[in-house]
Order: structure tokens, then sequence, then C-alpha cells
């Protein structure tokens, strides 16, 4: 062995220790039940374990093991029994030891937990589809055993993402998308806020580098004027608080990049548009537990005889906890320069809770140390629970149906007895029927909102008292789907409808397979995904159904279909229902061909779009990306290319779900093709303002308006115009020489 290994490995060994001391020293200044024996023992396990394996980073494999440990004992308040979990977490899946070893070395406990993190780990299902829903779908039935395994999970997303940069671009979206659309929600609803912001922030960064670096630079721009803001706006308040005797800190709170962006993005405005960037937060100490809430609204009453309140925006989780126990009380105060400033008053409890989430519950509890066994699994489990007793066929349908219940702000309902029960927003009166009893949803006919008569579709509004209406002759209604909105209704009744369809399906898979043996087709799955796609139909169930249902009525066109002789332009239009582009054709240009991806494709290198391969990928209509957006391949089902924008809604279930399909994708274009897209106007009516809007992109920037709609109401104006630029870059030109239009308020494109 050469001079130079031997000191590469000296200065590694170093490294792990240190790392490794570090965790026990943050470990020892815990208030948890001091088992430094187990976690030495972990350590040099997992250390023996992995030895000689690296990251693709290019640092030891076990740093990752103790950077988790790290994250889930500093940041979210976890004990021994987590850390040693964490540590040993990818031993049975990256090496030869089993779970078995783990539990006669470590105890069942820890086996079990490291168990469940092994079942969930990325890439047992290889190719196979939905393997990241499929995967979800083991972790929440093993973290309804066993909470800790989804908080060791988010620590080990936490840490990957942390680390993203030494993963290739496909492997960035697919881990990204993920992480946006499962882990930031779940963080999110258990509390981890601190950590929900971090993945999110870390998710937007690598999809979207060049507006995560603009967000940044304007926030570093703005930092002295909003500094200046928070000191002008909390010097009276200081005033009052040293008044009050409080102990107290206020804290300057910043909207992070990613919230910015989403806002930008949903509100259709500009960074200078948005207003609560600033947010400030009271924490103070308490006299006593018992009288945290009056204190609460002490400081509130105080604030409001120094700045005007807004009436709509008093939000009380001090009294109403959200369902991962986050407890506060939000008011929003106008400041002298005009702006509306969301303050935040808080308990030092309720801030640890609010930043560390479920695991700072334990700290409160009485006596000296805690164990992390004295968790209490939220009334958010049981839901779970539930949608897993009855798991829908399509786990992305799963997927949606938990999503919906995870970033779900929540309204107060009170039963005809007083009760309080907790809904999402949006919930309407059958949601809440289905959330007390399934045989009451069942046979819901209407309800009683506050004495009144509503039907099931009706919005509930926070401190509504409901009476749910039933009878026996009711049955559920496929119509039904389309006005509940909680997880736990979708489930229940997408469960009754299969139920009842499973028969009507039966009977229309003994037609089908009787008609193909009469024109001499074996009945085969084959085939009937043959058929089932000519009729744009995605499952074979859905197929079966319409054949049951006589939706569809098998023909000569199915036989011809069979036999290969149907024209691609006869079934949905072929490659043109694909090109977003325009390009004069000549009558003898031949009909381009798609692009099949050969079994070796390199899927770590990015595919490039250019004006004359452009027409080889597919371009769906769910997102309409034109060049300069940033975009993405997935290859289909038939190993064609599809290109979708990164922040298109189906392009973050394809990265969630089909990860190993998912491709670089950069434009690489001269501004010979033009390409659809729209731009939306709001702003105040007068004469003569549409003949500008078409003067300045007709006359002076000589652009192709294929389409003009402006509608005016009460003196406000709203239009759209459907255009055909070259690239994004055209586009923002366009939008900004609109602006220089005298009444125009807001402009964003649409598509």
């Amino acid at each position: 062995m050469d001079q130079e290994q031997l000191m590469r490995e000296a200065a590694d060994e170093k490294m792990i220790n240190d790392a490794f001391q570090v965790l026990l020293n943050n470990y020892m200044n815990s208030r948890h039940r001091k088992k430094t024996d187990l976690i030495t023992k972990a350590f040099n396990f997992a250390k023996q374990a992995h030895k000689g394996v690296r990251r693709l980073s290019g640092e030891p494999y076990i740093m990752h093991p103790i950077a988790v440990a790290q994250i889930v004992c500093s940041e979210i308040g976890l004990g021994s029994t987590s850390i040693c979990a964490a540590l040993l977490h990818d031993v049975v899946e990256d090496t030869e030891y089993t779970v078995e070893d783990i539990e006669n070395m470590f105890g069942a406990k820890i086996a079990q937990i490291v168990d469940g993190l092994t079942k969930i780990s990325g890439g047992i299902f290889g190719e196979q589809a939905s393997a990241q829903a499929e995967n979800f779908k083991k972790l929440l039935l093993t973290m309804s055993e066993d909470i800790r395994v989804i908080l060791i999970k988010i620590a080990d997303r936490l840490h990957n993402m942390r680390t993203l940069e030494s993963q290739p671009a496909n492997k960035q979206y697919k881990i990204a998308g993920e992480t946006l659309y499962l882990y930031a929600p779940l963080a999110h609803r258990l509390g981890l806020y601190k950590i929900k912001s971090e993945l999110e922030n870390l998710s937007f960064r690598f999809e979207h580098p060049e507006e995560y670096a603009d967000i940044e630079s304007k926030l570093e721009a703005t930092r002295l004027s909003r500094h200046q803001s928070f000191d002008q706006f909390t010097a009276p308040i200081e005033e009052t608080l040293e008044r009050m005797g409080l102990k107290y800190e206020i804290r300057e709170r910043v909207k992070t990049p990613y919230s910015i962006w989403n806002k930008m993005q949903n509100k259709h405005v500009t960074f200078d548009e948005i207003y609560d960037i600033l947010a400030v937060r009271i924490i103070f100490k308490p006299t006593s537990r018992e009288t945290e809430a009056k204190e609460c609204f002490n400081i509130y009453v105080e604030l409001s005889q120094l700045y005007k309140s807004h009436p709509d925006r008093l939000r009380d989780w001090v009294n109403h906890p959200k369902s991962n126990g986050y407890q506060a009380l939000h008011v929003t105060l106008m400041s002298k320069e005009g702006h509306w400033i969301e303050v935040q008053i808080r308990s030092e409890r309720m801030d640890e809770i609010a930043e560390q989430g479920l695991a700072a519950h334990w700290k409160y509890k009485e006596g000296g140390e805690y164990s992390e066994d004295e968790n209490e699994l939220n009334e958010w489990l049981h839901t779970i629970k539930e949608i897993l007793d009855d798991p829908q066929p399509d786990a992305m349908d799963f997927l949606d149906a938990i999503k919906l219940n995870l970033f779900a702000s929540e309204i107060f309902i009170f039963t005809p007895k007083g009760e309080i029960k907790t809904m999402p927003a949006n919930s309407t009166a059958l949601d809440f029927a289905f959330s007390i009893h399934t045989f009451l949803g069942s046979h819901c006919i209407g309800a009683k909102v506050n004495h009144k008569l509503v039907p099931l579709s009706h919005r509930l509004q926070s401190g509504d008292q409901v009476e749910i209406l039933t009878s026996k002759s009711q049955h559920v209604s496929p119509s039904w789907i389309n006005f509940v909105s909680t997880a736990k209704a979708k489930a229940k009744i997408q469960s009754i409808l299969r139920h009842d369809n499973r028969e009507v399906q039966k009977a229309g898979e003994t037609l089908f397979n009787e008609w193909l043996k009469k024109n001499g087709f074996e009945p085969s799955v084959a085939l009937t995904n043959q058929l089932a796609e000519f009729h744009e139909i995605k499952h074979r169930e859905e197929f079966y159904q319409a054949i049951g249902e006589k939706t569809i009525l098998l023909g000569e066109k199915d036989l011809d279909e069979l036999h290969g002789k149907t024209k691609k332009s006869e079934s949905g239009g072929g490659w043109r229902k694909y090109v977003p582009f325009v390009k004069a054709k000549k009558k003898e240009d031949p009909q381009p061909e798609l692009m099949v991806v050969p079994e070796k494709f390199n899927r770590k290198k990015p595919i490039y779009i250019t004006d004359d391969n452009i027409h080889q990928y597919k371009f769906p209509t769910c997102c309409h990306p034109i060049p300069g957006d940033d975009v993405l391949g997935y290859i289909d089902n038939k190993n064609q290319i599809e290109i979708h924008k990164r922040t298109c809604p189906v392009a973050n279930r394809l990265k969630t779900s089909y990860g190993n399909r998912i491709l670089d994708a950069k434009w690489n274009m001269h501004k010979r093709l033009f390409f659809d897209a729209t731009i939306r106007m709001t702003g105040i009516d007068r004469r003569g303002l549409v003949n500008e809007v078409t003067r300045v992109l007709s006359n002076q920037l000589s652009i192709d308006i294929r389409k003009l709609m402006f509608t005016t109401e009460d003196g406000i104006f709203d239009g759209s115009i459907d255009l055909r630029v070259h690239d994004c870059e055209e586009l923002e030109q366009i939008k900004d020489s609109l602006k220089s239009i005298e009444g125009l308020k807001e402009i964003s494109r649409i598509m």
C-alpha cells in the first residue's frame, strides 16, 4: 500500500470518527436516557459493514448513516433507538447482513424499524411502474406500526437532498420531484416545519436553478430595506412587551425562495408584487403552562392598539391546534408603510413544537428523562390506516388520495351534540358524513348545517354545526366522487363503486372473450390492451366495464385493428396531436417518425431538442412547453419520449412513480419554428385599450395574433391573447412591451 493511500485512509478515519463524536456529543446534551454503548456498538457495526464503499460524491459511505443519525438526533430530537436504526438503515439493503442479524445484536425494536426502512428503499422494483408509489404505500403501512420509520426516512431523504449535486440531472429531477410530491407534505403533516421548508427549497433549487438563483439574488438585494422595515415595525412592539414585563424574543421570518416562487406562479405576480415576504415572530416565556393561551391573546390585544389588525386574518391555532400539534396565534397588522405584516405569537413550548413537530411533544412530558415509546399517533395516522385497509388498485390514485389529506388546511366542525371535529378545508357535508362512519356516508341524503337543510355537495365553513340526514334506500352514486375532497370519503366511495362495478366488468369480460373466439382469436391480455388503447381507454377494467355497460359495441373497426388494417390517422390523430410547433409543410414531405428509445440507451446523458429532431418527440397537451422552459423527458410505455415542463402536474406524478424513465432534456433551438402561447391580462378598462394592445403586438413587435378575447365588468377588464412565438425570451419581451400600456395591471403566461 503506497504512502498516499495510507494518508487518505487516515484522513477518512479521522473524518468518520470526528463526525461520530459530534453525534455522540449532541446526544449527550439531550434529555434522552443515555445509551451511548448501544449507539457506539451500532456505529462500529455499520462502519465495518460499509467498509471500503464510497458514495458518488467520493466520501466513505458510512458518512451518510452518521449524517442521517445526526439529523434524527439534533433536528428531529429522537433518542437512542432511532439513532441506532438510522446508523444501521442501509446495512440490510447494501450488505450481506440480514434483519435477523440486527435483531440478535440490537433487539427486536431496532430490527423492526430497520426492516421497515429496508422495505421502502428505492430501486427494488427496477423498471416496474409506480415503484415509488408502492414504496410509499409500504412506508405508510410500516409507519402505522411505528412512526419512527417515517421520521428516519424523512431524515434520510433530507441528507440525500443536501448531497444531490453528485447525482446526474435525470436522477436529480426524479429525487427532487418525489421530495416535493411526498416527503415535504409528510414533513409538514408531522409538524417538521424547518425540514419541510428545506426539502421544498432544495427541490426547487435542483429543478429550476435559474429561478432559484434569481429569487436568492433579489432577496439579498432587498435585505437591507427589509431589516429597516422590521426594525421600524417592531420598535413600538418591543416597548409594549417590555411594559407588560414579558421575557420575549422577536424574530424576523423571511419567506423561503420556494414559497415566493410558488406564490408568483399561483397568483401570476412578480417578485416586487409579493408583500408578505417579511413576517414577525414573537416568542415569549409564559408565567405557566395554564396561562400561555391567555397571554397570547393579551399580547394580541396590546398589538391591536399599536396597529390596525385585519379582521379576516386572525388564526387561532392556540385553542384549536392543527392535527400536527402546531399552536400559535396568527394576526395580520397594517404597518406604517402601508403593508400588511403577519405576526405569529407563540410561547417557547409552541415554538419548539412548531419547529420540531411530533418529536418535541415528548420533551414536554412530566419527569426528567423521556423515552420515545411514549409517542401517541394522531388521528391522521388512523385515517391513513383506514385507506390502507382498502388500498386502491392503482397506486397513483392511492398516492393522490393520501396527498389530499397531507397539505389540507383545517376547519372546525361541531356535531349536533357540540363535539368538535377537525376536517380539511373545502370539505362537504358528504365528507363529514364519511368521516363519522361509512354507513352514514353511503346512505346520506343531505344535511342540516346550522339547522338549515343543505345538499350533499354543500361546502362547510369553520364553526358550522352539522347534522347528517340518511335514508336506507339511498345508494352511492358515481357523481359523488366529484364533490368530496377528503381522502377517506374518496377511498370509501371508490371502494363501494368498485364493488358494484365488478359484476358489470365480469359480464363485459365474458362478452369480449366470446366475441374474440367467434372471430377466430384466442383471448389474451395483449389483445385486450390493444383494443383498450384503440378506444383510448387506459385500464383493462374500464374497457370491460364499457363493454358491459354497452357504451362500446365491438364491430368491424375493432377487427381491422386486430388485423393491423387501421390507419394511424383514424386512431386519435396519430403523431399530429403531439406536434406543438408550426412549420411550412410541402405536400411531398414524409410523415415524421417518433423516436423509439433503443435498449442500450444512456439515460444519464441529456437529450437535446433541436429544430431538426423536435418532430421525433411527443408534446402532450398537459403543459405546452416552449423553448426556454425548464423541461424533462419521459420514456412512455411505447418507448417513445414525451417532453414536459418540470412544473407540469403530470410530470410531478411521473417523477414520483416512474423515476427510472425520466431524462434530462435541453433545448437547442434557433428561432426557426413558431410555438403557440397564451397571455392573460387584467387591468382598468378604458376606451382604445384593445387597439393599443394590438398595435404594440402587430406594429411594434410584428407578432402573429391568432385569437383575442376581452371581457369587461365594473370597469375591470380580463383578456387573453393566443400568439405564435419562437421561445420564452420572445414571450418575456412581449410581456415587457405590454407593461408600458396604461391601465394594464397584471400580465401572465397561461400556456
